[in-house]
């Protein structure tokens, strides 16, 4: 169904320009260049267009990381996900983001330098843990103690992590990104099966007095 820019929302025209945005941005940058280039190819008219992104870069930016976190979600969801093993659940949902922005990787590279500048930190910080978040809760996460924190904290630096080696990639199909995410993948779920084996209350530990007591009473 064709969409009339004319009977959207700020909002909902935010939505929809996002993607075209970052195309723009591969060769305009993140400027109100992007935005023009992005409601000509919309049909939207320009000045209109500009209200949808009153927060300049970082609003075009983060507009166009919630667009892909809703295709993820659209492309992805929880209930195909969860017949998939755990480290397959996590590594579709950033292979997804990845294809996604393919061909994108000089607006993410400028994306990145002005979401690293300090005034704009606290924001960054803001939009990486939503997209960790959602990832984690398409995988079936429940998790409410403190697990639930540092899930999405590693998760988030995993896949900024990959960002970086992805944007540089020149290999046949991405095949160095695919393998580095792979052993970061594999890292942390080694991580997480020590250390559920020490945070897990039932195991058996071992007890001085215990010990002592089958040193005086040996079992027969």
């Amino acid at each position: 169904m064709t969409v009339d820019a004319a009977d959207l929302t700020l909002d909902e025209l935010r939505v929809e320009m996002a993607p075209l945005v970052a195309e723009a941005a591969v060769f305009d940058g993140w400027t109100a260049a992007a935005v023009e280039q992005a409601a000509k190819d919309f049909g939207a008219d320009p000045d209109v267009a500009r209200l949808a992104f009153p927060g300049g870069a970082m609003d075009m930016i983060d507009a166009w990381i919630a667009s892909v976190d809703g295709r993820m979600a659209d492309a992805l969801p929880a209930d195909v996900l969860a017949k998939m093993p755990i480290r397959e659940r996590i590594r579709s949902l950033v292979q997804f983001r990845l294809d996604a922005i393919t061909g994108q990787e000089e607006a993410l590279k400028r994306a990145s330098a002005i979401m690293a500048m300090p005034q704009n930190a606290p924001q960054a910080l803001k939009t990486g843990w939503r997209s960790a978040d959602l990832m984690w809760r398409l995988a079936g996460d429940t998790a409410t103690d403190y697990n639930h924190y540092t899930k999405r904290t590693i998760l988030a630096g995993i896949y900024g992590a990959t960002l970086a080696v992805f944007a540089d990639d020149a290999s046949d199909g991405k095949e160095k990104t695919r393998a580095f995410l792979d052993r970061r993948i594999e890292g942390v779920m080694k991580f997480e099966k020590v250390k559920a084996k020490w945070l897990n209350p039932d195991r058996e530990t071992f007890s001085i007095s215990r010990f002592l007591g089958r040193l005086r009473y040996p079992s027969s």
